[in-house]
């Protein structure tokens, strides 16, 4: 591993940059408060600071602003509404069910307003005993609106500084996300690999790179500084994430028939070192993204024409050596491989001449799509949407009666007398972290919570009991706050290890001397709240992940089949569209992820809700490798050449068909006699079968050239490649289809989403 550029990827990232910006506004404020020793008195100011920036999620500038102003206003409502009733327990409990319902639903918004409404359910928790409000209630209120208003202030200021840097490091990030792709593909060629491991690494991957793609895409695409600006850089970051979108295009056309080619090539030593270049290719992808992060120009750290050049030397020799009439074919697979790891190497270097800042690139960027055609769904801000999700069979609705029920029962519990709980806002704070909408997410959660809170705080209780000197104590808070903040996102364990040493700290600089006290309770409130969430989540309205699969293999089913009819049209000589192919392999990437999303959720599942699994895990993997060929098929497409000898038209019938009774049979209908008969049609190939006999005879007859170029390809090559992959893609599809029918003959009833 290279630390150095591990090291890089976390310091230039968005979420440290994030972090030590919450982190900066809150402490600032701390500092000149402890100066005129009013902090105490004047807590609800930093307080209210690091609510607000929690909600500021990556996005356009407008959403952003509007979210933050949005935040600062509920906060403040709901910080007046708990001060007002504190102590009148009937409209407490009112007051609970109208806001644990209210914010817990906003999240039919978009994850914007869902980190809104719980963070202003985390302040109702702060406010709803009164103990921080104390006797001024207009002073404390005042207090915390300005601390809330102090981090949207710093939002502008920053955001105008620096316009381009969210989406510079988003674009980035994404290049990190390929290199780690990239390298997870190149596993495929080292010696004995385990093929299902790496298969649900990779669709783990896939799942990361479409969720990051799509935050990056709304943030591109839907800021207009970025979009419409002719300035230089705003172009560039625009070329530069398109490039990113078509270099996963590539990285997925690597896809070949792994087992096959290791029984082929295994001894040979082919394949290791083409593991070892792709893990070349990696870095520079991964050097290039560390770059953007950091806005800096990305210089290459390998010299990638020599390396490929050398990969290209050993395998003609091992070609001149080894080709004979018999292993043709498997050389074929081998030099189509080859051909497409040369253009992902001439795709880096084409990345690396726009990192050049080339003005002229820039200036010729010119996409021809329409951009509003790629951006995310968003549900728009009106009351019709609110008002639909208010029913049983809503996810959202359930959630928030579950969020609801949770908090008034985290409320009356820390009544009981025998718990002695010393801060009731613990308990409701915890709840609302570990409740989630997915019971899987919740019980994960519980189990990260529980022992990040737990390690935290016999990390932090040493800390206190053996350092005394409070520079050094004041510094590792700081260093505990970005670290908090900057694995809130990703790393949930780390994140609350470290928010539990800062919180500690924080206590004690305000009160010290009662670490003891604290320790307990920050303990004890962890397990109530975690008790009660797993409780409420398991039986009060549980959303199971298997209740979703249907309609998502329905919408993953059918977004796989109009992608390869979008890229079958051009050798159909059909109208070809390039913005319909890119939004229709934008389709069928997202509904991949989001049902291989779901089916990793339900993993986490109880046993007894695990229905179907081994079938669902067969259908994800089918769709995976339905995507991915299809991928490896486009590049085809894109050519300006005419493969007459592949029988276009009878393959598209014959996969087409195996794909709509893949729908029908998710759709719940009887599979027609005319679908079955479009399936055993044969595509008359027959031509493309007379030239590998005759290139097989002239290689027996000794009519073996040895042609080195790298940028070329025989036809006979690519016609091989084309009818290989079409094959790959019926076999699948005819699988998917017979799990289908196990689906449907295991039950009488499909589960209803």
């Amino acid at each position: 591993m290279n630390y150095s550029s591990e090291l890089k990827k976390i310091v230039t990232s968005q979420y440290v940059y994030s972090a030590i910006r919450i982190t900066l506004a809150t402490v600032l404020p701390c500092l000149v408060l402890s100066h005129f020793g009013i902090l105490k008195e004047y807590f609800l100011f930093p307080l209210g600071t690091s609510f607000v920036a929690l909600t500021d999620q990556p996005g356009p500038f407008i959403r952003r602003r509007n979210s933050l102003a949005f935040a600062i206003f509920c906060f403040v409502f709901v910080a007046s509404i708990a001060s007002l009733v504190k102590g009148i327990i009937p409209l407490v409990l009112v007051e609970i069910i109208a806001f644990g319902m209210f914010f817990s639903l906003i999240g039919v918004y978009g994850q914007r307003l869902a980190a809104v409404g719980s963070l202003a359910l985390v302040v109702l928790a702060i406010f709803v005993d009164g103990h921080l409000t104390g006797a001024n209630i207009v002073k404390s209120l005042l207090i915390f609106a300005a601390g809330c208003t102090w981090f949207l202030l710093i939002f502008l200021v920053v955001t105008t500084i620096q316009p381009y840097k969210l989406a510079s490091q988003m674009i980035g990030e994404n290049y990190l996300q390929l290199a780690e792709f990239l390298k997870i593909k190149a596993n495929f060629y080292q010696k004995n690999p385990d093929f299902d491991k790496l298969y649900s690494q990779v669709i783990t991957k896939q799942i990361e790179i479409k969720n990051l793609q799509e935050e990056t895409r709304e943030t591109v695409f839907k800021t207009r500084t970025i979009v419409n600006e002719s300035t230089t850089i705003s172009r560039l970051l625009m070329l530069m994430f398109l490039n990113s979108m078509d270099l996963h295009e590539k990285l997925m056309t690597s896809e070949s028939d792994y087992k096959k080619l290791q029984e082929s090539f295994e001894e040979t030593g082919i394949l290791v070192k083409i593991r070892d270049y792709l893990n070349i290719l990696s870095d520079e992808i991964s050097n290039i993204g560390i770059a953007l992060q950091s806005s800096t120009r990305a210089r290459a750290i390998h010299n990638i024409d020599l390396e490929f050049q050398e990969l290209n030397i050993q395998y003609f020799e091992l070609r001149n050596r080894q080709m004979t009439s018999e292993t043709l074919e498997n050389f074929m697979i081998l030099r189509q491989i080859m051909m497409r790891i040369h253009e992902i190497t001439r795709e880096i270097q084409e990345i690396y001449k726009v990192f050049s800042q080339n003005v002229k690139l820039a200036k010729s960027l010119s996409t021809g799509l329409d951009l509003k055609k790629f951006l995310p769904n968003q549900e728009k801000i009106n009351f019709k949407v609110l008002k639909s999700n208010i029913s049983l069979t809503s996810s959202h609705f359930r959630h928030a009666v579950r969020v609801t029920i949770a908090l008034l029962l985290g409320y009356l519990f820390s009544f009981m007398p025998f718990l002695e709980i010393g801060h009731t806002y613990w308990i409701l704070i915890t709840i609302i972290a570990i409740q989630k909408p997915a019971y899987s997410i919740t019980k994960q959660r519980n189990l990260l919570r529980f022992y990040g809170t737990v390690t935290g705080a016999v990390i932090a209780y040493g800390v206190l009991y053996f350092i005394e000197v409070n520079a050094v104590l004041f510094t590792i808070l700081l260093v505990s706050m970005v670290l908090c903040f900057t694995f809130l996102k990703a790393k949930y364990f780390w994140a609350v290890l470290f928010m539990t040493i800062y919180i500690f700290l924080s206590f004690n600089f305000l009160n010290p001397g009662n670490i003891n006290i604290i320790f307990k309770d920050r303990i004890v409130d962890t397990v109530i709240a975690g008790i009660i969430a797993f409780g409420v989540s398991y039986t009060i309205l549980p959303v199971w992940e298997h209740t979703q699969n249907l309609d998502l293999m329905k919408k993953s089913a059918e977004a796989n089949l109009t992608y390869f009819h979008s890229v079958m049209s051009k050798f159909l000589n059909d109208k070809y569209s390039l913005e319909e192919y890119k939004v229709r392999r934008k389709n069928a990437i997202i509904s991949l992820a989001n049902l291989s999303d779901n089916f990793q959720r339900m993993i986490s599942d109880p046993k007894n809700q695990q229905k179907k699994l081994e079938v669902v895990h067969q259908f994800v993997t089918t769709s995976h490798l339905i995507t991915a060929y299809t991928a490896s098929l486009s590049q085809y497409a894109k050519k300006d050449q005419v493969y007459t000898e592949i029988d276009a038209e009878s393959w598209t019938k014959k996969i087409e068909s195996e794909m709509n009774q893949v729908s029908v049979l998710l759709n719940g209908g009887k599979i027609s006699e005319a679908l079955k008969m479009e399936s055993r049609i044969e595509p008359e190939d027959s031509s493309l079968e007379d030239l590998i006999l005759k290139r097989k005879k002239e290689i027996m007859e000794n009519e073996f050239y040895d042609r080195r170029d790298p940028d070329k390809i025989s036809r006979l090559t690519e016609l091989k490649n084309i009818h290989d992959v079409l094959e790959l893609i019926y076999d699948v599809a005819k699988e998917q289809r017979k799990v289908i029918e196990k689906y449907r003959n295991e039950e009488t009833t499909l589960p209803q989403s």
